[in-house]
C-alpha cells in the first residue's frame, strides 16, 4: 500500500486538475463535433455520440472521480497514460510521485 501523495505533489495536482479536465473535455468535444458532422444518417451520427459520451466518461471517472489523496498516484497515472499532463507539467512533481506514477502507467 501506498503512502498518501506528499502535500507539495497533492497541491500541485489540485492545481492542475481543472486545467486537465478542461484538456480532456476538449478532446472530447472536438471528437463528437467530428462525429456530428458525419455524413450518415442523424441516427448513425447520434449512436456515434452515444458511443463516445460513454467511452469518455469512463474515462473522465478512471482520472477524476474520488480524486483524493491516497487515491492521487493512481489518478495521476490515468492522466498521463491519456497524455493530459505535459512532460514538462509532470517534472514539477517530486521525483517519488514520477516514479509511483510510473508504475501505475503514467
Amino acid at each position: 500500500m501506498w503512502r498518501n501523495i506528499a502535500e507539495s505533489d497533492w497541491k500541485r495536482l489540485s492545481k492542475l486538475k481543472p486545467l486537465v479536465l478542461d484538456r480532456l473535455c476538449h478532446r472530447i468535444l472536438e471528437e463528437i463535433a467530428v462525429a456530428a458532422a458525419d455524413s450518415g444518417s442523424y441516427y448513425d451520427r447520434y449512436l456515434a455520440i452515444f458511443d463516445i459520451v460513454q467511452k469518455r466518461d469512463r474515462e473522465i471517472a478512471d482520472a477524476f472521480d474520488e480524486l483524493s489523496r491516497s487515491k492521487a498516484y493512481e489518478r495521476l497515472g490515468v492522466m498521463r497514460s491519456l497524455n493530459l499532463i505535459s512532460d514538462e507539467e509532470f517534472s514539477g512533481f517530486s521525483k517519488e510521485t514520477q516514479e509511483i506514477v510510473k508504475l501505475f502507467g503514467g
